[in-house]
């Protein structure tokens, strides 16, 4: 098995370079419409948001969802 994963938009990201990158692209407000979580709509940080969705793995697939689909779009990959 290889350790280069071409096709994984995931590969080698941490979830909080995922998280800056959702909150520079989209700001809090706009995150907080895409993915209805109350760590981005009431006083949202960083931290709390990565406390929470390392503790809920629902939420988590959804911003890694949302942060592939950006990632995708931006680059004028499938959507």
């Amino acid at each position: 098995m290889t350790a280069t994963q071409p096709n994984n938009p995931l590969h080698g990201i941490t979830l909080e370079q995922i998280l800056n990158a959702l909150q520079a692209h989209y700001g809090w407000e706009e995150l907080g419409r895409q993915i209805d979580i109350r760590c981005f709509t009431h006083d949202p940080s960083v931290a709390s948001s990565l406390k929470f969705l390392r503790r809920t793995p629902w939420a988590r697939e959804r911003v890694e969802s949302l942060y592939v689909y950006m990632v995708r779009r931006n680059n004028g990959g499938p959507v």
